[in-house]
């Protein structure tokens, strides 16, 4: 940042933290009261309780990526103080294996004039670092050189501290421009590969040309970028920030998100880039709050089952004080909570990175190793002609003889698909195209004498499908239609308390639309309901049904839906009817009919775990 009268002033202080706050303090504010301070009061006491290698877990679908922003004022001149920054880094050393914290990387502007001693002095506070092999990125900002430069400026005290001969032998350091002010750096995480791309104030072209090159000799690691000017203000790119997107950002996809100071209240932005991707652009700079910003730090924590960052602030310098008790401002300065500093990002991180790492596709799996045992059914649609329409029988490939026959009422038929789940074992599906008044379209239903039609499947079963909905799905035509089910009314299973003429059993598409299974067990008078939630049309969903002999439970993609009935329910009851695939009975005719498609279908004769399921 330049000086503070070119900018507005800074949001007021944020007062209150939240839970997380809480409990971070007080488990600190603990700490200190029995220890006397909760941070070692110097590098070398630093160094001597935290002497073992910096060791992030690089398989760990989780793990945190720390930024400090400007931290001038605390290296100006005569006023140099290192406390605070030795303080955040020794925080990062601590809690490094429980966030498993995996890079730091800074935002620039690290001294106020850029001198000789002001560079010599942070440069030691990051001797904590070095000592440990931690891996972190530092980039020049406008006061750390000359502002009216470019990194072609030659030597500097900046470039004799920071220059690529002090990154050289770091595990995660990947290389310099030739002038030593842009670098990247390589980190494992998450099993993968993932860069920060460092670059300085002002690349030149030659800077510029060189960043392109590193991003073409790595093009599938997603990148974060670091810089010290690009975002200004809430949804504002500066001038500057402008032109790193117009001539860098926007054409390189692997880009996801972007870091930077300069400028004050933190604020973000989202751009689309020219691959048509949303590109997450973060300024984060405290240097107008208390201390100078106390060397602040923001803490990224990625979490890809989540697909998602939570993004934290914290002053561990302030929050190692406590128990010396803190002045008024240290205790609003301690964890800021206001929305510009505490956040999260929603990122689906395989989608966001297919277009430059593409995910390959899970190749089709034999029909033998679906045949786990106690398969009484197995019906799957693939090997055939994308839009060609079905003829014939579609064979029972467990070999229990519960072969399909189609049944087409008014103006349907029933079509090959070569669409599917991506976790499918069979790469093909059927298309069904029902519609309700007037009823027409096809089903399918298991030919007569087929040994499942008299089933009871007392000691348990497994029921799953793969099925999709199009968009012009709609409630009033489409709902309440069948995935796979059983012909017979409810009624004629004996006494009913409930409606008789509802089919004995059903796994079907309700009106949300959502999967429910209604069946009738044999230890029970009326239907036993199983509820699962509203699934998105345009998406291949897997559900199954699992009954253990005593209970049945329902999961849609592999998890537990929560409306699962609590009663006893053993096995199904019989009329000796078919079974039924796209198709629903009421009253003992055909209702309604799937619009949709169908993939592959299995029953079980008894309970599968979720790890034996078709989509694992």
């Amino acid at each position: 940042m330049c000086t503070s009268h070119d900018h507005a002033q800074g949001e007021a202080a944020q007062a209150g933290a939240g839970r997380r706050s809480f409990l971070r303090a007080t488990a600190l504010l603990g700490a200190a009261a029995t220890a006397g301070a909760v941070l070692p009061a110097t590098a070398e006491a630093a160094t001597a309780e935290t002497a073992s290698a910096w060791r992030p877990d690089a398989e760990s679908r989780r793990f945190t990526l720390a930024v400090m922003p400007d931290t001038q004022y605390l290296f100006d001149g005569p006023s140099i103080d290192k406390k605070p920054i030795e303080a955040s880094l020794r925080y990062l050393l601590e809690h490094g294996r429980d966030d498993n914290i995996v890079f730091l990387s800074h935002l620039g502007d690290l001294t106020q004039n850029g001198a000789k001693e002001e560079c010599a002095a942070i440069g030691e506070a990051f001797g904590l670092l070095d000592r440990r092999g931690v891996g972190y990125s530092v980039l020049a900002g406008n006061h750390d050189v000359r502002s009216s430069t470019d990194d072609q400026r030659g030597p500097t005290p900046y470039l004799d501290t920071f220059g690529p001969r002090r990154f050289q032998g770091k595990p995660t350091f990947g290389g310099a421009s030739p002038d030593g002010y842009n670098t990247f750096h390589l980190f494992r995480a998450a099993g993968r590969e993932w860069m920060v791309l460092a670059l300085d104030w002002r690349p030149s072209a030659q800077g510029y040309a060189w960043a392109k090159e590193v991003l073409a000799r790595h093009p599938r690691t997603p990148v974060v970028l670091t810089t010290h000017e690009l975002v200004a203000a809430d949804d504002a790119l500066s001038d500057h920030g402008q032109q790193l997107w117009d001539q860098l950002i926007e054409d390189h996809d692997q880009i996801f998100l972007t870091l930077n100071g300069h400028y004050w209240p933190a604020g973000r932005a989202i751009r689309k880039n020219a691959a048509g991707n949303d590109v997450h652009l973060h300024l984060t700079n405290y240097q107008n709050r208390y201390f100078g910003g106390a060397a602040m730090i923001r803490l990224y924590h990625f979490d890809l089952d989540r697909e998602t960052i939570d993004v934290e602030t914290l002053s561990p310098w302030i929050l190692g004080r406590a128990a010396q008790g803190l002045n008024e401002l240290e205790r609003q300065e301690m964890e800021l909570s206001g929305t510009a500093d505490r956040f999260s990002v929603d990122i689906d991180f395989e989608k966001r990175f297919s277009g430059f790492v593409p995910v390959p596709p899970r190749p089709a799996r034999p029909v033998a190793r679906m045949l786990v045992p106690g398969t009484v059914a197995y019906w799957r649609f693939d090997g055939h002609e994308d839009g060609a329409a079905l003829t014939g029988t579609v064979r029972d490939l467990s070999g229990r003889g519960n072969d399909l026959v189609p049944v087409t009422v008014g103006e349907g038929r029933l079509v090959w698909s070569a669409a599917h789940h991506p976790d499918q074992p069979g790469h093909g599906s059927l298309e069904f195209q029902g519609y309700k008044s007037p009823l027409r379209g096809a089903y399918l239903r298991t030919v007569d004498g087929a040994p499942l039609n008299s089933a009871t499947l007392r000691s348990g079963y497994t029921i799953e499908a793969f099925y999709w909905l199009p968009t012009d799905w709609d409630a009033s035509h489409n709902a309440w239609s069948g995935l796979v089910g059983r012909a017979g009314r409810n009624g004629t299973a004996g006494p009913s308390t409930d409606d008789p003429d509802e089919p004995l059993a059903t796994l079907s598409v309700s009106d949300g639309p959502g999967p429910q299974w209604a069946a009738r067990p044999l230890n029970q008078q009326q239907l036993a309901t199983n509820w699962g939630d509203e699934t998105a049309r345009e998406t291949w969903w897997h559900v199954a049904v699992v009954n253990d002999g005593r209970h049945t439970t329902m999961y849609v993609q592999g998890c537990p839906v929560a409306r699962n009935p609590h009663a006893p329910a053993v096995g199904l009851a019989s009329a000796g009817l078919p079974w039924l695939v796209g198709g629903y009975e009421y009253g003992g005719k055909i209702d309604q009919i799937l619009h949709g498609r169908l993939g592959d279908v299995r029953i079980v004769e008894r309970a599968l775990p979720v790890t034996s399921f078709m989509n694992h």
